[in-house]
């Protein structure tokens, strides 16, 4: 009798660096995408981060000295001081509350300030829900694909993915980013196939949520050196996703990263500063025989996740083949 072990994804990363972008991705992909009852859901969190991002673009205007219209004055002392949740503020209707937030978006000083958003904490997906209040704030709202692969939900506990790939099962085990979650991965390494690894890249100039004062490039190395370099993962292959590549490559005219990594000399030289950090990475590894490979994603794509996820898939499939693993005689 032959027995078939279940290749298992682990993917891990730090908080917002797309990985659960890319499980909802798989999700849509290979699976039955979103019911109404999630959509229902992100429709809430949506709505809701409408409001929080908001009141940091508020907040940051006044850090930064900014002068509002004098006619949007009262509208950002109202939003600032609201409840983070859109039905919980009495005093307002959900749809005076959206009135008010697309009329502060198009005031300059807020403009100004989400250009400069690397030194806040607001996601640059926020652009993506601001651009399209109206539709968003509409009572008979239903987020698309899309709002939904926008959507920045923070991973809490674990979540597992079984799907299909042309009749070959898979099973993907995604983990929280933050801080607070990570002392649950080690419940999750035993059996593990491949770990797929996703890296921000155009985060090198930017701070954790959790920890102001460090870099969220340097965390995630970091911790890919320290995760890769386990004793459990000494002989696991591992896929190194470099996401956000379209924000890296806009960045990088103007944000050079030895703001991250003083050794580097290339300046704003894409391809340049694209290598310099792909091999920072793939050297984290202490074990030189085990392989890791790398791509370059765009999370919020389907188009470009399915090639790359379709790359990906045959790679694994081929070591996994490789290893006695696989088919078992019992």
């Amino acid at each position: 009798m032959l027995r078939y072990h279940l290749p298992i994804i682990l993917i891990l990363g730090t908080g917002d660096s797309g990985k659960s972008t890319f499980v909802k991705q798989i999700e849509l992909i290979y699976k039955d995408g979103f019911d109404q009852t999630k959509r229902n859901l992100y429709k809430t969190s949506i709505q809701n981060n409408l409001l929080v991002h908001t009141q940091r673009l508020i907040q940051g205007a006044n850090g930064f000295g900014l002068e509002f219209k004098d006619e949007n004055l009262e509208i950002a002392r109202i939003l600032l001081k609201l409840n983070k949740t859109v039905t919980d503020n009495e005093d307002y209707e959900p749809e005076e509350l959206f009135d008010m937030i697309k009329t502060l978006w198009d005031d300059e000083s807020i403009k100004d300030t989400f250009r400069r958003r690397s030194s806040l904490q607001i996601p640059d997906a926020a652009e993506h829900f601001l651009n399209d209040i109206d539709r968003i704030g509409n009572e008979d709202y239903v987020p698309s694909d899309k709002d939904i692969l926008y959507c920045r939900i923070p991973t809490v506990g674990i979540k597992e993915v079984s799907f299909k790939v042309n009749n070959y099962p898979w099973k993907l085990v995604d983990v929280g980013g933050q801080r607070s979650e990570r002392r649950k991965w080690i419940h999750q390494f035993e059996h593990v196939t491949v770990l797929i690894y996703v890296v921000a890249i155009s985060e090198y100039d930017q701070k954790l949520y959790e920890d102001e004062s460090i870099n969220r490039m340097i965390e995630s190395y970091e911790l890919l050196y320290n995760t890769a370099n386990t004793e459990i993962f000494l002989k696991t292959n591992c896929v190194i996703l470099f996401n956000k590549m379209d924000i890296f490559e806009e960045k990088i005219k103007s944000v050079d990263p030895i703001c991250c990594f003083s050794e580097y000399d290339g300046g704003f030289d894409y391809e340049k500063s694209k290598k310099f950090i792909t091999d920072k990475f793939i050297d984290v590894a202490t074990n030189k025989s085990r392989k890791i490979f790398p791509f370059y994603t765009i999370a919020t794509e389907t188009s470009t996740i399915k090639k790359v996820f379709d790359n990906i898939q045959s790679k694994i499939l081929e070591e996994h083949m490789n290893t006695l693993g696989l088919i078992e005689k019992i």
